[in-house]
């Protein structure tokens, strides 16, 4: 047995006004459930990005109605979004628009190439080209 795909990616942030400000607004994903105070999931292709307050996961929610396990982290996260060369040049131009700060640029030795960012809650936000993890 193998998992076949990542459904969902969770990512934690303190402030989900501000989340939802970034990944709403600025990268323009659809919003596909909220609970204010505790998270948020965005549609992401066929997966989902889930956005969770870690305060507020690490305690069972005690009108809670599936048995979903607690959890939380703490300190900056990471997701990539994938991206072709193009579609990247899009987003460097996009995001310096919205006033979003590029933390790197680079291509990597198998000449991939990777935009970082940081999201407000200070997790990294990076656009690569899918080859990065191609054979």
């Amino acid at each position: 047995m193998q998992p076949a795909a990542i459904l969902e990616t969770a990512i934690y942030a303190g402030d989900l006004v501000a989340a939802e400000d970034f990944y709403g607004r600025i990268l323009a994903l659809p919003l596909i459930a909220k609970v204010p105070e505790r998270h948020l999931f965005f549609r992401v292709g066929e997966g989902v990005l889930l956005v969770f307050d870690p305060a507020a996961t690490e305690i069972r929610a005690p009108d809670a109605m599936l048995p979903v396990p607690v959890h939380g982290a703490r300190g900056a996260g990471h997701v990539c979004f994938a991206a072709s060369r193009a579609e990247i040049d899009a987003w460097r131009d996009h995001l310096t628009r919205a006033g979003v700060p590029i933390e790197t640029e680079f291509d990597w030795p198998n000449g991939a190439r990777s935009l970082y960012i940081r999201d407000p809650a200070g997790n990294s936000v990076e656009f690569a080209e899918p080859r990065l993890w191609q054979d």
